[in-house]
């Protein structure tokens, strides 16, 4: 089982009352309960539960930090977590002095539980299986319930816990290629999961088809939101913190100096759907709704408490990495089922990876295709493409160059397991964009 709040609070307490005279402790908890089931050729090569909980501490003294980890299992191991905290004490003496320390602050705790649907667990394998036993599916299964608590010593006290599952899979053809997808949510629905199985039933027999070989340029391309997510995800790489905009680095500087992206670009924070906390690791709480891009219009970037205080800001609630959490981009009038009529001819991009900043001062991103992409003519697609590199700027792509957003935004999972289970994800629409650099 995860830790529930009440014992979570318990520990805190505890370490809180073992503080000495101009000491200030953050707990933080990371735990979980989760099943994991992978797959291979459609059948089960593994499967079993996971029950983990992970406590870090901070401890500060005399302008200085100190911090460890280790593994709670309850009340049991309470004694050990009190010497963890007498060996931060003799460590953080011996530590530099910090000039932007984020010290412990009260205002106010927020306690989150967000319920799911979650497949039987006893039933799960069948339900995924059933659809595929034809196929060569691959991939791996993880659900269940995830916490995350956030105490300081100055009385805070956050607690976030929510139900998700993620299926991260593939389908190979004959001759190894493959249809990457994903299923991913807080309630599981058998017809979504059945319906997006058909769908890429589909284009696994178009990749049975010859490859083309396309010659470098600019192609009309339409980037499935799996793609678009990948782009995305490259904006907590330097491109929306403030501290990187600080210090030179940020490739959204230009959006300081009054250039634009298309007014079709909407880019927010969007902390409601429940599956990833809005407090940080040092307690601050982000706004519900943060507004970071409005129709191409830079409105903010993500100012963590610590960069507040190196260049006297006001801080927004985001993380000391300053790194998009929860990001959404807003849908647009492009409906999901007229896309190949839409793209005409060009190039279909169903994932992308390998990505990297080739230019970050003006926003250029390189990185691979990858998986299903195919060349369309006339609404139609004619057979999958060999892999190409790209090289582009995200000043085109979301600039003059993006004709339309999809309706139908996606909720793109982060599928991470190192360690733990990983929170949250990306949701965003797919996008036509009229020309994209292909570079080899």
């Amino acid at each position: 089982m995860t830790l529930e709040f009440r014992a979570a609070q318990h520990l805190s307490h505890e370490l809180f009352a073992a503080l000495k005279p101009g000491e200030a402790l953050f707990v933080e908890i990371a735990s979980e309960s989760s099943q994991f089931i992978r797959f291979n050729r459609a059948r089960v090569r593994q499967i079993g539960t996971v029950e983990d909980t992970q406590v870090t501490l901070r401890l500060q003294l005399q302008q200085r930090t100190a911090s460890t980890s280790f593994p709670y299992r309850g009340t049991a191991d309470l004694a050990a977590a009190l010497e963890y905290l007498a060996q931060l004490r003799s460590e953080t003496v011996q530590l530099p002095v910090d000039p932007y320390l984020v010290p412990p602050t009260d205002t106010g705790s927020i306690q989150d539980t967000y319920l799911g649907r979650l497949p039987d667990p006893d039933s799960v394998v069948e339900t995924i299986l059933k659809p595929v036993q034809d196929l060569d599916f691959v991939g791996i299964y993880s659900g269940g319930t995830i916490a995350r608590g956030s105490f300081n010593s100055a009385g805070q006290e956050h607690w976030f816990a929510t139900e998700t599952f993620c299926l991260d899979y593939s389908l190979f053809t004959d001759t190894g290629k493959a249809v990457k997808n994903s299923y991913a949510s807080t309630h599981w629905d058998t017809a979504t999961y059945e319906t997006q199985i058909a769908s890429d039933r589909q284009q696994l027999a178009q990749l049975a088809q010859p490859p083309r070989q396309l010659p470098p340029g600019r192609y009309r391309t339409y980037f499935a939101p799996a793609a678009v997510a990948e782009l995305v995800g490259m904006l907590s790489w330097g491109a929306v913190s403030e501290a990187a905009y600080r210090q030179g680095g940020s490739a959204l500087a230009k959006l300081r100096e009054g250039v634009t992206l298309s007014p079709l670009f909407s880019l927010q924070e969007d902390f409601t759907s429940g599956t990833v906390p809005r407090f940080n690791s040092d307690g601050d709480i982000a706004p519900p709704y943060l507004s970071l891009i409005e129709r191409g219009q830079l409105q903010t970037l993500l100012i963590s408490r610590r960069t507040a205080q190196e260049y006297n800001l006001v801080a927004n609630g985001a993380n000391r990495q300053e790194s998009l959490r929860s990001p959404l981009v807003l849908a647009g009038t492009l409906p999901a089922v007229d896309v190949l009529a839409a793209l005409d001819t060009g190039l279909y991009v169903g994932n992308l990876h390998y990505l990297n900043w080739s230019d970050r001062p003006n926003g250029r991103i390189t990185g691979m295709t990858r998986y299903a992409c195919f060349w369309v003519e006339q609404g139609k697609i004619v057979g999958p493409i060999s892999d190409l590199r790209f090289d582009d700027s995200l000043y085109d792509f979301w600039g003059n160059n993006l004709e339309a957003l999809t309706d139908t935004p996606m909720w793109i999972a982060n599928t991470d397991t190192y360690e733990r289970r990983s929170l949250g994800g990306i949701t965003v629409p797919g996008m036509l964009v009229k020309a994209f650099q292909f570079t080899l």
